[in-house]
Formats: structure tokens, sequence, C-alpha cells
């Protein structure tokens, strides 16, 4: 993402989480390397990531949310019904959901009502009977209000905005919360069905894969299905008057979309670079891991970074202001492989998501003639005073998750690794990486085991210097 301002308090929304090294994964992932939960240390409102140890919900896994939502722009009202289908990795008596700012009117689990309270932005759901573990049951919530934005005086804000017209929700890592109950942590990730009903004559645009619209008494349901694991702050919204064009790129369906109030045709020439940039992608990074393209570009003083929300990018139009920047879209576009598809498994990691996006905007750089790589790690690494030298990429604490150091130095540090190992052992890394861990989540310690095994030789000491410590590493 190019967004270092969309983080918001954990303790209030349990939205960030990671975990520990692989032994200490959270119990609702179907891995076979989780402990027992008697010795997890299990708490269902809380990961205990080491940035924000309260964050996140255990205890469950969800595979799919179906969302039916409808929007009245002139009132800002949202009213929803959120069915998630989810398995126990424990019995539980009852279970947390995130969900900000909205009221829940309902709640039933397998058919039979549960009883809901809420404590803070966490939805407690008691279910009649008690859930087993390896049970796979259906909640169904009912909910609405008038959704807001999470704010956090330290990282700003994120989530649901209300515009002009419609509505935009976005934002990394806290914002699904604010528009459906979820459990928002990049481990769990699920498939979606997403069904948003606005007035005639407003596009509603989200991820995936577009199944069609539908229209009555004034009223137009637009529905979309993300039919690949997608980590709930890559979720978005899109609501408004947008010049929609649709088309189809090798096979899977294009959609783009500009916001009205954009002037001037720099931010669709951008965005009909797409298919281009990502096939320059995946000459390096193998085969683009979703069914649907696309971006949109939204037109809001708030929103002033882009999102890599997944299969359709989130640009804010200032990003073409001066020209059709295909740069930053080649960033956004990187993410689908490296944040989208192979995403956090604790957020100390973000170097894996935005180090790699920043070095694919640097090939994609070099591609069109703006430089080489090797000149912008060069021009970075010869200022020895720089603040990227004071921040460990690898370990930069909460207040840098989203530092120069994340981006800059985290590119750096695959740079340097390609000069070590060369150039074909190095694509190499990247692509096995991208497909070992397709639709799921990995570390930056399953990241080094991977290009030691594929180097042939020990990189410990290279990447303690580049990843965990302060001071410029020689070269």
């Amino acid at each position: 993402m190019a967004m270092r301002r969309w983080m918001a308090g954990a303790t209030a929304v349990a939205l960030l989480a990671g975990c520990g090294s692989p032994a200490t994964k959270p119990l609702f992932t179907a891995d076979p390397r989780l402990p027992a939960p008697e010795t997890a240390g299990f708490d269902p409102a809380g990961l205990g990531d080491d940035y924000f140890p309260t964050a996140g919900n255990g205890g469950y896994d969800v595979s799919s949310y179906d969302l039916n939502l409808r929007y009245d722009p002139a009132t800002g009202r949202l009213d929803g019904t959120a069915a998630i289908t989810a398995t126990t990795a424990r019995d539980l008596t009852a279970f947390h959901l995130d969900l900000h700012g909205l009221t829940v009117t309902r709640a039933d689990v397998d058919g039979t009502a549960a009883t809901t309270g809420h404590d803070g932005d966490e939805l407690v759901v008691t279910p009649a009977t008690p859930l087993t573990t390896g049970q796979t049951f259906v909640t169904t919530i009912g909910y609405g209000g008038t959704p807001s934005p999470i704010e956090d005086r330290r990282f700003g804000s994120g989530g649901f905005f209300r515009t002009r017209d419609g509505a935009v929700a976005m934002g990394e890592p806290a914002s699904a919360s604010t528009w459906f109950p979820v459990n928002d942590h990049p481990r769990d990730k699920a498939h979606y069905t997403i069904e948003v009903t606005v007035p005639d004559g407003l596009a509603a645009i989200s991820n995936g894969v577009p199944a069609g619209t539908s229209s009555k008494g004034g009223w137009t349901g637009w529905r979309w299905e993300v039919t690949a694991p997608m980590a709930p702050y890559l979720a978005m919204l899109a609501i408004g008057k947008y010049r929609v064009t649709t088309g189809e790129h090798d096979g899977r369906p294009l959609v783009t979309a500009v916001a009205d109030t954009v002037r001037g045709d720099d931010a669709q020439q951008a965005l009909a670079r797409t298919p281009e940039i990502t096939d320059f992608l995946a000459q390096w990074f193998g085969p683009y891991p979703f069914d649907a393209y696309g971006g949109v570009v939204v037109d809001d003083e708030r929103i002033d970074e882009a999102l890599e929300t997944q299969t359709r990018p989130i640009y804010p139009a200032s990003t073409f202001r001066r020209g059709p920047d295909t740069v930053t879209v080649a960033h956004e576009l990187a993410h689908q492989w490296f944040g989208d598809s192979v995403s956090l498994t604790r957020w100390r990691d973000i170097w894996l998501n935005e180090g790699f996006a920043t070095y694919a905007e640097w090939m994609w750089q070099e591609h069109e003639g703006d430089g080489t790589v090797r000149e912008r790690f060069d021009r970075l690494y010869r200022h020895d005073d720089s603040r990227i030298w004071s921040v460990p990429p690898g370990d930069p604490g909460r207040g840098g998750l989203f530092s120069d150091s994340v981006y800059q130095r985290g590119a750096m540090t695959l740079h340097a690794l390609r000069e070590q190992v060369g150039d074909d052992t190095f694509f190499a890394i990247l692509r096995t990486w991208a497909t070992a861990h397709r639709d799921g989540n990995a570390t930056t310690g399953d990241f080094t085991n991977l290009a030691e095994k594929l180097a042939g030789r020990p990189l410990g000491g290279f990447f303690d210097a580049w990843l965990y410590q302060t001071g410029r590493p020689a070269m």
C-alpha cells in the first residue's frame, strides 16, 4: 500500500493481530503446527500479537462471509445482514466478532436465536447451545446504523467514510468492522459474497468478480463474489457516481471506476494499463493470483493514499493530478501477490508487504526507462545518516509500522539479497514464495528459510543486519 495513516487503536477494536513464531499461531488456524488449546493461552478477544496483545478474536476460523447491504446516501444509514460460516478450533460457549459503531438488531447461530452483548467494539455472541471443537456453524447477524471511520489520534483514521454522493470503505489495518461484523485479522482469510443495494444511478463497487445487478423500486443491487481467500482489511466499498469501465483480460473480468468529479483522463489512462503492468509483474513473480482485475479512483480529501484492496485497488484522485501515474499502480498491483495472496501472519512482518511492493515499483520504473533498480538502491544507501537506518524493517515497532524504513529499507533488503544470490536464484525465491504461500499467510522466518534453501547456504547474518539491526549494513 501507499498508505501510512490507516491504523486504528487495537485495544478499542481488536482489529490488529498476528502471532508469534509458527509454534504460537492462533487457534483458529487450520495449521498442523498449532499447539493444543490448553497450552496456547487462549483468549477469545485477543491473539497476543506482540505489537497489539489484545487484538483479534480466537477460537474459530471463518470460511465465508455473505453480506447483504443497503445504503442510503441521503441519510448515511447502512442496514445489513451478514451470514458468517466458521469452524471452531475448540469448545466455545461464546465467541467474539469486531463491529464498530453499528447496532445489532438480531442474531442467530444455525437458525436458533443467540444473545449478543458489546464490550467496546467487540460483539460477543452467545449461542443457545455451546459449540464443540471442529463444528462448522453459521452465524447470521442483522445490524444497522450510521457507519463512521475509526479514529486514532496517533495513526489517523480508516474505515467507512460518508462522501458527497455515497461512501468509501477502506483502510489498513482497521476498516472492515465499520461496515460488517468480522473477525478482522489478516490470519483469518475467507471468501466473500457482497451485495450492496443503492439508489438507482449510483454505482456500488467492491472486490472480486462482478455477479450482476438487479433493480427494483428505485434501488439497484450490485453483487460481487470473492472466490480466493481475502484478509478482512482488504475488503472495500465505493458507492457513488463513477465512470465504470468493464472489460476482460486473460479470460478474467476487468472493472475500473473513476469518480465523476475527477477531471481529465489521466486516471483512466493509468488504470487502463493495469493489464500491462500485471503481465509485467507476472513475468517475475509468477501467475497473477486472482480471478479479477481492476481499480477505483475516489475523490475525497480524507483519502490521500492508495490501498491494495484485493483485485480492485483504491487510488485517491490526487495520485493522478500530475499525470497518469503508473508507479503507484505498479506498487498496488504488486501487493496482489505480496500482501493479498501471501498475507501477514503478524503485523511486525509488514515489510513482507511494503518492501516487496516498493521493489516491484522500482522494477517497473526501470522497465519504463526511469532509472535502474541499482541506481535507486545506491542513492538510498549513500546516505548513512538517513532515518531508515534507525528503524529495523523486520521489527519496526508499533509506531514505525508504516515508516520509510519498512518501504525503502525493505526494498533494499531484497536488492541486497539479489546481489548476494544472483538473479536466477533471487527470482526463483520470489516465485516460489508467491506459489508456496498462495492464499495463505507467512512470516519473515518462512521467507528467510526459503531463501537459504534455494540459495544453498546460510543467510542468517545477512538478514539480521538488514532487517533487525540499526545502522547501515556493510555491503
